[in-house]
């Protein structure tokens, strides 16, 4: 290998870049309703939200431990506000995942929809401590959740191209937790800055990141820091987003990760996204109680995915050399086939 390419493999590829070989799945974001969102997420066996509820969950029992107030948590880029329902009501995200692709719901219209979802929320326990705030740059989306009962603030706004607005500051004034599960990587470090920016009434807010392993997450590591936040890494276990759409995003995923240094072996080289966990808060509340004794995890490493889910299929470490070299796979492709 020349040095000019390794120089270029050691230098971690842009967001943007990265995001070129991902599935666009704008369009479920877009739809007036979630259940399009369910359908092709669910397809791809998306568990990130079930993976997070008890982490997030954890978080909030211990923040209401320092303060008498409810507890308000920012969900950064929350779509649909799943994590807002899996953290306001006594709910599973199994079960969420089963109603929107029930066939029963299938014909009825976006409105007859949010009729019967605003009846199915308040049927369900609520926890009296919560309060959610949902941010994504999908207007149909946040307006879908607020009207349903699943935040109870939404701004559809999209903070790496402006300021926040008085009003939309004030709305974050109050935040005790920032969570995301996905959004790092579309978004950057000047979301964060600006959310800080503004949440700075009361305590600092802890921040909570899943992190897709091939994303960096430095620069926002420098800007939370700025804030006098120190974040940990949760170390021993890595998190499972969905399994690959197709081969082009296994392979862009496995050069991004092993660009970065990582490791790909057992993780996306079995077919599926990983992210890291990384929450972020005051030394003093680390030196109190430490990552590992602050949460308790569960990472879908084990869960038991379909004969047949994985992208690399029988191509087996074949396939997995031309991922990282870039190489074509029509060979392969063909000699599977005969």
């Amino acid at each position: 290998m020349k040095e000019s390419e390794v120089i270029t493999m050691n230098k971690p590829a842009s967001f943007t870049k990265i995001n070129q070989v991902k599935m666009d799945f704008s369009d479920l974001y877009n739809s007036r309703d979630p259940r399009n969102y369910f359908k092709y997420l669910g397809q791809l066996d998306y568990i990130i939200p079930h993976l997070a509820q008890p982490i997030f969950g954890q978080l909030i029992r211990a923040r209401q431990e320092l303060q008498d107030e409810p507890v308000t948590v920012l969900d950064l880029g929350c779509s649909y506000a799943i994590n807002g329902a899996l953290m306001k009501y006594a709910l599973g995200y199994e079960e969420l995942r089963q109603r929107y692709t029930a066939p029963a719901l299938q014909t009825l219209s976006s409105d007859e929809l949010l009729a019967h979802d605003r009846h199915f929320y308040r049927a369900w326990p609520q926890q009296p401590n919560v309060r959610v705030i949902g941010l994504d740059i999908s207007e149909n989306a946040i307006r879908y959740a607020e009207k349903c009962g699943l935040l109870d603030r939404g701004l559809a706004i999209d903070l790496e191209s402006r300021d926040l607005a008085p009003d939309e500051a004030a709305d974050l004034a109050d935040v005790d937790i920032i969570v995301s599960t996905g959004c790092v990587g579309y978004v950057t470090s000047k979301t964060f800055e600006r959310v800080l920016k503004a949440s700075r009434r009361g305590r600092t807010p802890w921040v909570a990141s899943f992190v897709l392993r091939m994303f960096p997450f430095d620069e926002i590591e420098k800007t939370l820091a700025s804030y006098g936040l120190v974040t940990e890494p949760y170390e021993g276990a890595t998190f499972v987003q969905r399994r690959f759409a197709n081969r082009e995003e296994m392979e862009a995923a496995v050069r991004a990760v092993e660009v970065r240094g990582l490791d790909s072996e057992g993780c996306e080289t079995e077919g599926l996204y990983h992210a890291n966990l990384f929450i972020s808060r005051p030394a003093e509340e680390i030196e109190r109680c430490p990552i590992q004794k602050l949460v308790s995890v569960v990472s879908g490493a084990n869960k038991l995915w379909p004969v047949g889910a994985n992208v690399l299929g029988s191509f087996g470490p074949t396939a997995l050399r031309r991922a990282r070299t870039g190489q074509p796979h029509l060979t392969e492709v063909k000699a599977a086939s005969s």
